[in-house]
């Protein structure tokens, strides 16, 4: 039988990500009512932080060997550029692993420089994966169809091993670069179109604006959430909804960089429903009273009568469901409750859904088809590559506008900032702005 020692360490590092999930498991079970609410934010944080690490660490024992131990056997190693490259990669590896500690211990008003620089060595270290994986893939395709017949010389073979990491680097380095550059631009307005059946006549044109997914924290502060509430308030909506993942820190923390959403003023209010990160800062009380203060509406499985203002009769009823990702943290008192959120709204009136995740879209309309909108977020149109395929395959409902049967849509924000990377690749930051249309 083999001892742990004997394992390699790609090994190792997976059965380290095993214990600390198995260890995550067991908090949520067992320890979750026993713990005081700070200790348990701060122990699932650090569980995360590890898990995450952990994981990495397989990956960054394949960049080391592969952009570092393939050159230290040839002619390369005793360049004078071989000590500064190793140094380049070590740091490089050692920024991406610690960008998710920069939540535990960096999160003011504004980013830290180290913040910025950790989530883009990260963002760079999933693409950088991704083209070694897939470059080493090619080869031992290329290997497998072309047999054994003719065999290339020791320095050929050497060339095309040296080939696969420089390749890998320099893809890595342009795409980071494209990416960064996206996503330093403001949001981009999508004005969007949906017929709303049983929509009053009198509320036709009705104007809501979709924010989602600003996740404020290590690499998003207060200078771009004034922007993005510039760009909404120029929009001049009825009504704005922020459909979750608004924060990645606690309340208190990061107070600060709220303020600018006090400067919101839609006539017909500001809306809010939680997202999956709003649970993991274990903040989501303060979060609410917070906002409360800045006049934003948490709906906390509830629904509000928005009335047309131009008369009293004419109404469609807003409602909100807590984001599911609390059932799985078997928060006390949230998760999803459908049946809670539309008490009262019947089938005779317009009902507009915020959910953040698609799959609780989904779920919601197997349980009430009769909903007309659904707006949601989550999905961040995948950010970047390569995180786009698995962002699209595990949603029902990726991004943009969909029709559900005969008179029911869901829309689905590619998000108005980006989560921890500072990067967006095959997707664009978005302010949504729906126009409602009365059949």
């Amino acid at each position: 039988m083999i001892s742990f020692k004997q394992l390699p360490l790609e090994a190792k590092a997976a059965v380290a990500a095993g214990m600390v999930f198995f260890s995550m498991m067991l908090s949520r079970s067992y320890l979750a009512e026993q713990l005081e609410l700070r200790t348990r934010r701060w122990l699932l944080r650090l569980q995360m932080a590890l898990f995450a690490n952990a994981l990495m660490l397989i990956g960054s024992l394949h960049v080391w060997r592969s952009t570092v131990t393939t050159f230290s056997r040839s002619s390369a190693a005793s360049s004078f550029c071989f000590m500064p490259w190793k140094i380049a990669v070590f740091m490089f590896l050692a920024l991406a692993h610690s960008s998710f500690f920069t939540l535990l211990f960096l999160v003011a008003e504004e980013p830290y420089f180290f913040s910025l620089a950790a989530y883009t060595c990260l963002g760079a270290y999933i693409i950088l994966i991704f083209f070694l994986f897939t470059l080493g893939s090619v080869e031992q395709a290329y290997k497998f169809l072309a047999g054994r017949g003719a065999k290339a010389g020791t320095g050929n073979k050497n060339s095309r091993t040296a080939m696969k990491p420089v390749l890998a680097v320099i893809l890595t380095v342009v795409l980071t670069i494209v990416g960064l550059l996206n996503a330093s631009r403001p949001p981009t307005v999508n004005s969007v179109e949906v017929p709303v059946h049983k929509l009053p006549s009198s509320m036709s044109n009705l104007k809501v604006v979709l924010l989602s997914d600003i996740h404020l924290g290590p690499t998003v502060g207060k200078t771009k959430l004034a922007m993005i509430v510039r760009m909404v308030k120029a929009l001049k909506p009825d009504i704005t909804v922020i459909v979750g993942d608004l924060t990645d820190s606690e309340a208190e923390i990061i107070r600060p960089a709220v303020e600018p959403l006090g400067e919101l003023n839609s006539p017909l209010g500001t809306y809010f429903v939680t997202g999956n990160h709003e649970y993991y800062t274990s903040d989501v009380s303060n979060w609410f009273e917070l906002l409360k203060s800045f006049n934003i509406r948490p709906l906390h499985n509830e629904n509000v009568k928005i009335v047309s203002p131009k008369s009293a009769d004419d109404w469609f009823c807003l409602a909100g469901v807590d984001d599911i990702e609390a059932d799985v943290l078997r928060y006390s008192g949230h998760g999803m409750d459908l049946k809670k959120a539309l008490r009262d709204c019947s089938s005779e009136h317009a009902i507009v859904l915020l959910a953040h995740q698609p799959i609780a879209a989904k779920w919601a309309l197997q349980e009430r088809p009769d909903i007309n909108l659904i707006l949601s977020g989550h999905t961040h149109g995948g950010q970047m590559f390569p995180l786009n395929a698995g962002a699209y395959f595990l949603n029902p409902f990726f991004v943009g506008l969909y029709k559900v049967g005969q008179n029911t849509f869901v829309y689905v924000s590619p998000g108005t900032m980006y989560f921890g990377i500072p990067m967006r690749l095959g997707s664009r930051a978005e302010i949504t702005e729906i126009i409602l249309r009365s059949p």
